[in-house]
């Protein structure tokens, strides 16, 4: 057997493990901790508090600070390992339920997911043996003027930002048609509930928010060559607030991102797994 077809039997293997579908569940467990985390920093920076990052290097730190916070946070690595894992073994062996016209592209969604969820593991892992370093904007920041050294770094940087605003308009698009649904059990979700809904709702639509505003930093720091216009979700949330009526638009996006947090929970209930 070649080497790419032992992978994927092993892949198989693994989706249809018992075990890791409960720690993938447990990985939407650990995503909806850390944005109700985000969303209560958020609402924190909107009505003035300076400690603190609203994104996930802030919501990570707040753990580690917080009684019994490194247990949680050992939970939340293993628990967004498992989910990176998932998804990874379905970029390899395919996503149930997919047609063949869409299969190439769900793969790629799910590899993308994969690698996301590999970076927060690793994150959280870093705070939990007590590393962590700066926040996410400074970081950024920092990989931005690096890219735009390069004469076509800029441009990669403005691309990147497009990627991340289309991510924002999916997330919205997705949250106002209740496209998000289908990743539920039962049909249309229906088992879920009518708060499910609306909380899952709301919660995609304030992400998608957060996640445009994000994007355009960098396309802003891409045309303008100045990567101090990039940033994390934090810079994203700040730009939000200083915006007229600010305080009130970064409070309803605070409270949406924490709604997305709840929607997650019930998400490790009622996922498609």
């Amino acid at each position: 057997m070649s080497t790419s077809g032992r992978a994927q039997g092993a892949a198989r293997r693994a989706r249809n493990s018992t075990g890791l579908r409960v720690l993938a569940r447990a990985g939407y467990a650990a995503s909806g901790v850390v944005h109700l985390l985000i969303g209560w920093l958020a609402v924190r920076l909107a009505l003035g508090s300076s400690s603190g990052s609203a994104d996930e290097s802030g919501a990570f730190r707040q753990l580690a600070s917080a009684p019994g916070g490194m247990i949680v946070l050992w939970a939340v690595t293993l628990g967004f390992a498992a989910l990176a894992l998932w998804q990874l073994t379905e970029a390899l062996v395919g996503v149930p339920g997919v047609d063949d016209a869409q299969e190439a592209g769900a793969r790629v969604k799910a590899g993308g997911k994969g690698v996301l969820y590999g970076v927060l593991a690793a994150m959280a892992a870093r705070y939990a043996v007590g590393g962590g370093g700066g926040g996410g904007g400074g970081q950024q920041e920092s990989l931005t003027a690096t890219l735009m050294q390069d004469p076509a770094g800029r441009w990669l940087v403005v691309a990147a930002g497009l990627v991340i605003v289309g991510v924002g308009i999916f997330h919205v698009v997705k949250g106002w048609r209740k496209k998000f649904l289908e990743d539920l059990r039962g049909a249309g979700g229906g088992k879920a509930g009518v708060a499910v809904v609306r909380l899952g709702q709301v919660g995609y639509i304030a992400k998608g928010v957060a996640l445009a505003v994000l994007g355009g930093l960098f396309v802003a720091a891409g045309v303008t060559h100045d990567a101090d216009k990039a940033g994390g979700l934090d810079d994203a949330l700040r730009t939000i607030r200083d915006q007229p009526f600010g305080t009130a638009l970064l409070i309803v996006t605070g409270v949406g991102i924490a709604a997305y947090g709840v929607y997650s929970l019930a998400r490790a209930r009622y996922a498609r797994i």
